[in-house]
């Protein structure tokens, strides 16, 4: 389960409510979730958590290094924006944390539909951002409850195991924050099992997912998210590998297949199809030279650590970067199979007032590079009104096949997977 590709978090459930009906005032809706710990069969979903936490120490010693959370803080905060930007999203969408729709529990992952996929992984966009700030403010909510704990622990230190609560909350009925939720929830598991909380170096991770009337109690598998995998170089808007990886499945690439990202930004698409699809060539290309800086060192951090795996000879990966015009790209007419992007939104890449003129000349352009009749692309964005008047004026080249809704950091965006028609595409070129 851990080497699926489109799942963000993995957590083992210890129990669900299709339709839980909470109380109507703040103190009685929490007074009831500190009740529910008592009644939970917590027995099997942590032997679970015991055996995922002996296959994992004999991949990584993490539990030496306690050390380890924060250093990859730091290092996210010196690599890349991605922290502080993210965070700007968060804070507007103070509680849409993770979606407890789209945190599946481990069992159903094993098939990988491409459908729940795009909309499972874009669920969570928002999640880390949140859950970092609930860690604060709740470690400032519970200092009560780790005094509480120190005094117990000062004898048998090893024994007693450090936890911490993460609420994520979606829904604008309930009387309560996911903080407020996470502080009298972790206080009543604190009681139950005599743990010490921990916000940064705990070994358990209790999740609360509460999805308007569904509630999800559950303990986390993955001590951070899995779509980090491959990008150490952020951008303002980059793409979470997860995401990447369920557009790339949707269209499908065969052997020798060449897939294009004509607005690659940071390169998570075409770094995601490179891995998983080697037998495929894949070419990359911005028009922002320093999105295309990012990228390149994106895919020599891949290529240093692919070399270190090997320890020998490292193999490339099939996987050019270039920098170029979306609008006329150096690419001969109808030579290429698939085409996977992320389009601008216009929030926080160029304007929505930009987009009426880039997005049907982008479809016309990329229109012009596929091939006639076999030819795809799997196009994510925001901006559906745009998209959906360029599609219609571009409808004799390309015919919407499916769609899937997606929610990226709080924004409510889509999948469109186009075929490209017999239809030739005009070439509006002097010098060609």
């Amino acid at each position: 389960v851990h080497r699926l590709r489109s799942v963000d978090n993995l957590f083992v459930v210890v129990q669900e409510f299709k339709d839980y009906q909470f109380k109507e005032t703040k103190e009685d809706a929490l007074k009831d979730l500190e009740d529910l710990v008592k009644k939970l069969s917590w027995t099997d979903p942590l032997k679970v958590w015991e055996l995922n936490n002996s296959l994992k120490k004999k991949k990584t010693k993490r539990k030496k290094r306690n050390l380890q959370s924060t250093a990859s803080k730091e290092k996210l905060n010196d690599d890349g924006e991605e922290e502080g930007t993210d965070q700007k999203d968060a804070s507007k969408q103070e509680d849409c944390a993770q979606n407890a729709a789209g945190v599946e529990p481990a069992s159903s992952q094993d098939t990988e539909k491409t459908q729940g996929v795009a909309s499972q992984n874009g669920e969570e966009e928002e999640d880390d951002n949140e859950q970092s700030d609930a860690k604060d403010e709740l470690q400032a909510g519970s200092g009560s409850e780790t005094k509480a704990g120190d005094g117990e622990t000062s004898e048998g230190e090893a024994k007693v195991l450090k936890f911490r609560v993460t609420c994520n909350r979606a829904g604008d009925k309930h009387s309560f924050t996911s903080n407020e939720a996470a502080r009298d929830f972790g206080g009543a598991v604190q009681e139950h099992f005599q743990w010490k909380a921990d916000m940064t170096n705990f070994d358990v991770e209790v999740l609360l997912n509460i999805h308007n009337n569904e509630v999800v109690v559950g303990i986390a598998l993955t001590e951070e998210s899995l779509h980090r995998r491959n990008i150490t170089h952020f951008g303002p808007t980059t793409l979470r590998s997860t995401l990447a990886y369920g557009m790339l499945r949707l269209c499908d690439p065969q052997p020798t297949d060449i897939i294009v990202d004509p607005m690659c930004g940071t390169g998570a698409i075409p770094i995601e199809g490179a891995t998983e699809w080697p037998s495929c060539y894949h070419i990359a290309g911005d028009n922002n030279p320093q999105a295309v800086k990012r990228a390149a060192n994106n895919i020599c951090s891949l290529l240093k650590k692919n070399e270190n795996k090997e320890s020998n000879t490292s193999l490339g990966i099939p996987l050019d970067i270039i920098q170029w015009d979306i609008c006329n790209l150096p690419l001969r007419t109808g030579s290429v199979d698939i085409i996977v992007t992320d389009m601008p939104f216009g929030k926080r890449i160029g304007s929505k007032k930009k987009n009426w003129d880039l997005y049907p000349a982008c479809l016309m352009e990329m229109g012009r590079i596929c091939t006639p009749g076999t030819g795809r692309a799997v196009l994510l964005t925001q901006d559906k009104k745009c998209f959906a008047k360029a599609l219609s004026r571009m409808g004799h080249i390309w015919r919407k096949g499916q769609t899937v809704w997606v929610n990226v950091g709080g924004l409510h965006a889509a999948v469109y997977l186009l075929k490209r028609t017999w239809e030739r595409a005009e070439e509006k070129r002097s010098f060609w």
